[in-house]
Order: C-alpha cells, then structure tokens, then sequence
C-alpha cells in the first residue's frame, strides 16, 4: 500500500489529502502500513514503553556484535554523554534484537543494525522539525514526510537533502551509552 492509499482509506480527501502528499517526490520510499504496525521494531506510543515482541518458534534471534563491546571502565571514561540504557531492563529489550528500534525521552531514536551495531539519531528530521524519524530497512527515515538517510545521515532523496546528526555509540553489553 502506498501513502496515498493509506491516506485515501484513513479518509483523507482533497485538500487534506493533497496537503499531506505535497512533501513527497517520486524518489520517496513508501512504507506499507504493514510494515509499520506488524514489526517488532515498530515505536512505542509512548517514551520509554516497548511494544510487544512476537517471536516464531525455531526462529534464531540475531544479536549485537559482542566484538565491538568495550569494557565498562572504557565505557565510564566517556564524556559528553548525551543517553545511557540499561540494556538488562524489560523496557529496553527491543534493542536485544538486530532490527530492534527505541525511541527514548522523545528525543533520540536508538536501533541495532542488521550489521549488529548499536546507532542512534535524533527523533526530530532536519526536512521539518517533526518528532518523526524511526529507524526501517537499514536507514533513517521520517514518517511525515518521507525523509530518508542512510545509516551515517546521509540524505537519501529530496526531503532528507539536508542529512541527519548521528550520534556515537558504546556499549559493555549491559549498558548503552550514545553521546
């Protein structure tokens, strides 16, 4: 289903439909309204809530990559710490899984990569300062208007022209730090 469809079937006519489409080019990646409700990595509602996981029986869950973990004492000797998670707590237990994707304090948005890296980036898109950018399909992308980044904040099409920050990031395996 495209964005238009999505739309037209939400009710959306005339000007508020076109109003809604007038930030989208034909270089924009549509996500299905599938994709976004029937994911694991799909945004919790609210900061700090983890939406449920659904798991297939005989399935293998891909996990961070142990090798680029730093021992906690590297890990306190960071500064400029901007967000640390506690990886241990039930909240957080969407970032376990390669795909997994968090948004916290309605500021950043934290993911591990299908490469099992731990990123993190701002919540707010530089196309229009809306709150709207989660993490889908190995990139950043903004659901009001089709913003799209690669995972380095790159701009992708039109909308995402301007880039996107891209926070560090260091894990021990117990706790996140982005800064």
């Amino acid at each position: 289903m495209t964005r238009y469809q999505f739309l037209k079937n939400a009710g959306f006519t005339g000007a508020s439909l076109w109003s809604l489409l007038a930030c989208v080019s034909e270089d924009d990646k549509f996500i299905t309204a599938n994709e976004i409700i029937n994911t694991p990595s799909t945004a919790p509602t609210s900061p700090n809530t983890t939406p449920p996981v659904s798991t297939t029986p005989g399935t293998t869950t891909k996990t961070a990559d142990v090798t680029k973990f730093i021992s906690t004492a590297d890990l306190n000797k960071i500064t400029g710490t901007k967000l640390k998670i506690d990886l241990s707590l039930t909240a957080n237990k969407t970032l376990l899984n390669q795909g997994g994707y968090q948004r916290f304090n309605n500021t950043y948005v934290v993911a591990l990569s299908k490469a099992g890296l731990y990123i993190a980036a701002p919540v707010l898109c530089t196309h229009d300062p809306l709150k709207d950018v989660i993490y889908s399909n190995e990139e950043w992308y903004c659901t009001a208007h089709g913003a799209r980044f690669t995972l380095a904040g790159k701009g992708l099409n039109k909308n995402g022209n301007k880039g996107l920050v891209v926070y560090k990031t260091a894990t021990d395996g117990k706790t996140l730090v982005i800064y």
